[in-house]
């Protein structure tokens, strides 16, 4: 190497050191700019607590960043704390409504039940039965429950059932029965407290009964007296043709077996008005419409030869009576009892 090529590089060696210097001037003035500039964030999270730091001023930006995701309708809040920020997180809470018996679902973030009732818009009267007080916070899977309980005072009619009593004829034929004086049910005018929870009545309490029709028994003769050959009250059946003891003759199309029961007026769910608003009597026949069409006649008598029903129209229903079945209407239960259960056969009258 030269002389002069040796001065250069001794010239060299401190520019290299000079620039080594500034450069590490330069990293140590971004090292502290960062330190300087950079927040640190305590975030909690229920019963999570971290401690972040980031350059980010964006509260939403410095959650997602430290892996806290925020649901649809999470909320947060901030405050400043000393050596940084503070950011508390409120997750939704999910929450059941229950108001007057229709049933909601809505989120809430730790507001009071008032404050939640008031932000929906759900109005709470002096008549209202509130699960929870109105003070109280909300929690998740909150099942809230707003009542309304209204006792008001009601005017009402009651039937009462008119009673059948029994007695000997001897006017009439050994056997027979014959309704001498028809019976009338009574009527009663109540007077009650009637308590109602969201529209549906859930206690009553009467207050007066007053009798505003008098039930009259029904008096039911009773034959004890002598049947003889020719008054024999069973009919002649042939082919096409029924003859009755009265000398009567029906024509009859075709036939069938059924089961048959028998009901009264006074049986759970019944009442004098049949499905196709005629007034029960004997001769009233509850049919399965599908099976036997309102308004057939028929003759009627059991397979057994104990019963003659007789002349009978499908005037009503019921909820037991379906396909091949049929209930025969009695006066008294008593009646009831006696024809029990029986097969009979249908002569269908033209």
């Amino acid at each position: 190497m030269t002389r002069t090529g040796k001065k250069r590089q001794r010239r060299m060696i401190p520019r290299l050191r000079l620039a080594a210097l500034l450069l590490a001037a330069i990293l140590g003035v971004l090292l502290f700019s960062q330190t300087a500039f950079a927040r640190t964030y305590v975030i909690t999270d229920g019963d999570r607590v971290v401690t972040y730091t980031t350059f980010a001023t964006d509260p939403a930006q410095v959650l997602g960043q430290a892996g806290m995701e925020l649901g649809a309708y999470d909320t947060y809040t901030t405050e400043a704390v000393e050596g940084g920020s503070a950011i508390t997180i409120r997750r939704a809470q999910e929450i059941t409504i229950k108001y007057h018996g229709e049933v909601m679902q809505t989120t809430s973030s730790g507001e009071t039940v008032g404050e939640l009732l008031s932000r929906l818009n759900l109005v709470v009267s002096g008549e209202d039965v509130v699960s929870h007080g109105m003070d109280d916070s909300t929690c998740d899977d909150m099942v809230l429950l707003v009542d309304r309980m209204v006792t008001v005072q009601e005017t009402y009619t009651v039937t009462m059932p008119h009673q059948v009593s029994y007695c000997n004829d001897a006017s009439l034929p050994e056997g027979t029965q014959e309704v001498l004086v028809e019976g009338v049910d009574g009527e009663l005018l109540c007077t009650a407290e009637v308590s109602y929870l969201n529209g549906e009545e859930v206690g009553r309490q009467v207050l007066s009964q007053n009798v505003i029709r008098a039930a009259v028994t029904e008096i039911v003769g009773q034959g004890t007296g002598e049947t003889s050959e020719a008054e024999s009250d069973m009919p002649v059946i042939e082919d096409g043709y029924i003859r009755l003891p009265t000398g009567e003759v029906l024509t009859y199309t075709d036939t069938a077996t059924i089961r048959a029961t028998a009901y009264t007026h006074t049986d759970a769910g019944c009442d004098f008005i049949t499905a196709t608003g005629t007034t029960v009597h004997r001769g009233t026949v509850a049919v399965d419409p599908r099976y036997i069409p309102y308004g057939t006649r028929m003759f009627i008598v059991s397979n057994d030869g104990e019963y003659v029903y007789g002349i009978s129209v499908a005037e009503d229903c019921g909820g037991d009576i379906k396909g091949d079945r049929m209930d025969l209407y009695f006066p008294t239960y008593d009646e009831c009892i006696q024809f029990g259960r029986r097969v009979c056969t249908i002569y269908f009258l033209g």
